[in-house]
């Protein structure tokens, strides 16, 4: 089994982007984001004021795929993360072309346990903070948000492709640019996508600097209560360039996911909480698994 196959089964579990209804993560390989933290109405952003944001995710997987999707045997991998990530989001006032000015900040908390051919592995750190600056806007049968982040590699991480270490350790700029979509009148039903693209930056104490990285991510749900929304989530996550420098693979991987997700808001209290649940149809030069997410917002 070749090192950079082993380094993208373990590599860095964080969570990011922007700030809509539910979320968020997955076994990251190249990319820093994980895809599917967002979903039903995923590029709609909270309307001014301080939110207080927490994910609780947990990714499970017994499936290793080869750079083709085929599974690697003999190693009867095993893996499990649990993250917890606290997360603070700040919309201002301010409404330049009528799109209302934020920015938000996060870090991760990450236990990993991993098992692929040997003897096993587990970890607990702090990950890599997260901030943005966003730009969203609120129209009659639409809403659309606009995001501009960094990666920094502030969690502990290692030059050694099989660390499960919680950070990177290679600074990362995001940019993030969506749409929801109401296609009746009462707003409850509705249609988002949400593009990512990553530009990853040279790793700590190497030469090699990891491939960029596209994701989509959206979901199509209906209001089936007042502050009640059922609907389906999906992601595709895709390295779109080589990795670069001395040694580094050639192999780009992709990974593919659907699920339910239900949301609740509680507007008398300003708290929302979602609850989905992600599995992973396709996966390439990485692992392919589970994901369950408890997501709790509430408004300051």
């Amino acid at each position: 089994m070749n090192a950079n196959l082993v380094r993208q089964a373990i590599g860095g579990v964080v969570l990011a982007g922007l700030l809509a209804a539910p979320v968020i993560t997955q076994a990251q390989p190249t990319a820093h984001y994980a895809p599917g933290t967002e979903g039903i109405k995923a590029a709609t952003l909270p309307p001014p004021g301080i939110w207080f944001r927490d994910y609780s995710q947990i990714y499970f997987s017994e499936r290793l795929n080869d750079p083709q999707g085929h599974e690697v045997t003999g190693l009867n991998p095993k893996a499990f993360i649990y993250a917890q990530v606290p997360r603070v989001l700040w919309i201002t006032d301010v409404k330049p072309l009528g799109g209302y000015l934020g920015v938000d900040a996060l870090i991760p908390l990450k236990y990993t346990w991993l098992r692929a051919g040997g003897p096993e592995d587990h970890t607990f750190g702090v990950g890599d903070l997260f901030f943005e600056g966003t730009w969203s806007w609120h129209f009659k049968q639409w809403d659309a948000a606009f995001g501009a982040g960094v990666w920094a590699p502030t969690g502990a991480s290692s030059p050694n492709p099989i660390s499960t270490l919680a950070g990177n350790g290679y600074w990362t700029e995001m940019l993030t640019f969506g749409a929801t979509w109401y296609p009746d009148e009462a707003k409850r039903c509705a249609v988002s996508v949400l593009n990512r693209y990553e530009f990853n930056q040279e790793k700590k104490d190497t030469d090699i600097t990891p491939g960029q990285a596209y994701t989509v991510e959206g979901g199509v749900s209906y209001g089936i209560l007042k502050g009640v929304d059922l609907g389906f989530i999906g992601y595709y996550q895709q390295q779109v360039t080589d990795d670069s420098g001395s040694g580094a693979s050639d192999n780009r991987d992709r990974v593919a996911g659907i699920g339910p997700e239900l949301n609740v808001f509680l507007p008398d209290i300003m708290l929302g909480v979602s609850l989905r649940y992600a599995y992973e149809v396709i996966a390439k030069d990485r692992l392919q698994g589970s994901t369950v997410t408890l997501t709790v917002t509430k408004k300051f």
